[in-house]
């Protein structure tokens, strides 16, 4: 809970920024008052100032100098046009200022375009967009799971296993582990949410259920990055995309030391998609699809419908377009109403908004782990300790690595090797209404790359919100952007991603003990495969029928009758990262890889780490090569291996009870 205050001077460039950012426009035909309604017309200010006070404490200061600089320059009282010559002489002058600058109006922008109206109702720029806002919320019913809540100062707990995460890997693990009559506890950093919780709002999603309360970017500025925080982690927010592990990969993975993938591994993946309900009757496409469907077919180019973990009495696609932000229906098959369930079901003991801070060791093996519980309504603390021979870390890509570097465990290869999937995304305009918030996000994808190459690229959708879709936007100016946010209606996102080879990409810790991430894209073939995706998704937007094309970030757009391959070739030139065209994942892997060498993987080829035993990967952070496909499915079958592994070493668990000698 933060002491920060805006000063006076402060709010007032903030709202004047916000109002430059998205101003009210006079214009005749303005039947929804979308021209007419700047952003302290729906009170965004406030929200705006809520978010910033809300950010890490080095963020949240550089944005804040930020606005004083811009009083200085005495913004407040210039008019509309002089306040968009000094936003845009300060970023052309300063690469700082045009991050923080960027920063702040990507903020204004998402809120202003996402929240509702803070005075109630319907925010007016959504009508404007042809948007038609979210559902109400079920009625709240009792949660099937029920969490421990930590009392005083200071608890102690005892467990067979303690499974850090919740979400893919945890989450399978715990199940296993705990339908096969073992004590366990699941400590989740983030809170606990089902459908009724959900209210289809971005701002209010992005701070309950995702990593730091949205997309976070890398400390050398090269990659945003997104992922889950709750319980059931990115299971919860995913988009249900489930595709197996590839063959290809599964001989890396073999090639690594993790032999038994070759073959064995299938039997996890059935196992995983039976519990799942994995299947393809529940992913509808939307217009915006059916036409990438006919540009795929007239360029030749593979297609498949993707297999949904979604329960078919449960789904609706009318609210399917909003699983990103948290399924209001119950029908995605996340791990908070599969493992995690008959984890609790079978007597596990589940924390939430508890984070750990180390793994315990004694004698060189596992003892358990020390973490905090923090009440998110009045911020008490309590200091938990679970004691347990078997510790499996799951927390994520991000943080698995930084609680073993702050445990000292794990060896040199810690943070390291840090994968992910490199996406970058275009926006095709068409010359119809295509509702792109309509079904699931992601399920139609092109495979023709990725089959005739073996570190090819995906093409794929996206998820499609007013707030996103607003401050992806490059800021050009007030009108222009209002233009440009208008068309939202007619169109839609497309991505090209790609299985990378991995770049200069890695998780360290900054002074406050906590992970930072970093990614650039080095890899010479990366750098060309995700050039030519991004050539191939803007071709197929093209055949598609698009009127025009808009890249993401300061790059030129393509519109009807301009030379297409000529369009192209410039693209081609832009640089893929910062100050070029913005590079992104939902996808991180890699960072505890496993593996036979200890030299270059910091578990073996079961799970545990080379150098403390009891201490077990559980997650995305141990694949020894990147999936390539979206890797949920891939997370929990590795997971479901390694539940095994773990179960095969616990002759000296004790069948229900606290803590067995090891």
């Amino acid at each position: 809970m933060t002491t920060a205050r805006l000063s006076d001077t402060q709010r007032r460039i903030l709202t004047t920024l916000a109002d430059t950012v998205t101003p009210a426009i006079s214009k005749d035909d303005d039947p929804d008052g979308y021209w007419a309604t700047s952003a302290s017309d729906l009170g965004a200010p406030l929200l705006i100032e809520g978010a910033l006070l809300e950010m890490p404490e080095a963020q949240r200061d550089a944005l804040l100098a930020r606005l004083d600089v811009l009083a200085g320059a005495g913004f407040a009282e210039l008019d509309q046009a002089g306040r968009e010559g000094v936003i845009r002489a300060a970023s052309a002058e300063d690469p700082v200022a045009q991050a923080e600058l960027t920063g702040l109006i990507n903020l204004i922008l998402f809120v202003t375009f996402g929240a509702p109206d803070a005075r109630g109702g319907a925010n007016p720029l959504w009508a404007g967009m042809g948007y038609p806002g979210p559902r109400s919320a079920p009625p709240a019913t009792p949660k099937p799971i029920t969490p421990l809540i930590p009392e005083g100062d200071a608890m102690a707990l005892e467990a067979d296993v303690a499974v850090i995460g919740s979400g893919s890997g945890g989450g399978v693990i715990a199940g296993a582990l705990a339908t096969r009559g073992l004590n366990v506890v699941v400590i989740e950093a983030g809170n606990y949410c089902n459908e009724a919780d959900f209210n289809m709002l971005e701002m209010a999603a992005f701070k309950q259920s995702y990593w730091r309360g949205g997309p976070q970017t890398s400390a050398d500025l090269n990659l945003s990055a997104m992922a889950g925080a709750g319980l059931g982690g990115g299971s919860q927010i995913n988009w249900t995309n489930c595709l197996r592990t590839p063959q290809v990969v599964r001989d890396e993975w073999a090639a690594a030391g993790l032999e038994d993938v070759q073959g064995d591994f299938d039997r996890h993946l059935d196992a995983i998609s039976e519990r799942l309900g994995i299947n393809a009757d529940c992913s509808e496409t939307n217009p915006f699809f059916d036409r990438l469907r006919v540009a795929a077919d007239k360029l030749g180019w593979g297609w498949q419908i993707t297999q949904r973990n979604v329960d078919r009495a449960k789904h609706d696609p009318e609210r399917a377009g909003f699983i990103g932000f948290g399924d209001q229906t119950g029908s995605k098959q996340s791990t908070a109403v599969t493992y995690l369930r008959d984890a609790f079901e079978a007597g596990a003991r589940i924390l939430v908004n508890t984070r750990v801070d180390t793994v315990l060791t004694e004698d060189g093996r596992a003892a358990g782990v020390a973490a905090a519980y923090t009440d998110p309504a009045t911020g008490r603390r309590c200091d938990v300790t679970v004691r347990a021979p078997r510790v499996v870390v799951a927390a994520g890509s991000f943080e698995s690595p930084a609680i073993l570097l702050r445990s000292g465990i794990g060896g040199p290869q810690v943070g390291r090797n840090l994968l992910v999937h490199p996406a970058v995304v275009a926006l095709g305009v068409f010359d119809e209404e295509l509702k792109p918030w309509w079904g699931a996000p992601h399920t139609f994808l092109v495979d023709h790359f990725e089959r005739e190459m073996e570190h090819g690229f995906r093409l794929e959708g996206a998820n499609f919100m007013p707030g996103l879709f607003a401050s992806a936007l490059n800021w050009e100016g007030g009108a222009a952007h209002k233009e440009m946010a208008e068309k939202m209606r007619r169109a839609g996102p497309y991505i090209a991603r790609i299985r990378g080879h991995g770049g200069d990409g890695h998780v360290a810790l900054n002074d406050d003990g906590e992970g930072q991430f970093y990614y650039t894209m080095t890899n010479e073939e990366d750098l060309e495969t995700m050039r030519l995706g991004v050539a191939s998704v803007i071709r197929l937007l093209a055949t598609a029928g698009a009127e025009e094309i808009i890249l993401l970030g300061d790059a030129p757009r393509w519109r009807l009758g301009e030379d297409l391959d000529a369009y192209i070739d410039r693209v081609k030139q832009i640089p893929l990262g910062y100050g070029g065209i913005p590079v992104f994942s939902a996808h991180q892997m890699g960072t505890c890889r496993m593996g036979a060498d200890p030299a270059t993987s910091v578990a073996d080829a079961r799970g545990e780490l080379h150098d403390t035993p009891g201490v077990w990967i559980g997650d995305a952070s141990g694949f020894p090569t990147a999936s390539g496909t979206n890797p949920m499915w891939s997370v929990m079958a590795l997971a479901h291996r390694t539940a095994e592994h773990i179960a095969e070493t616990g002759h000296n668990l004790s069948a229900r009870g606290g803590v067995a000698a090891a």
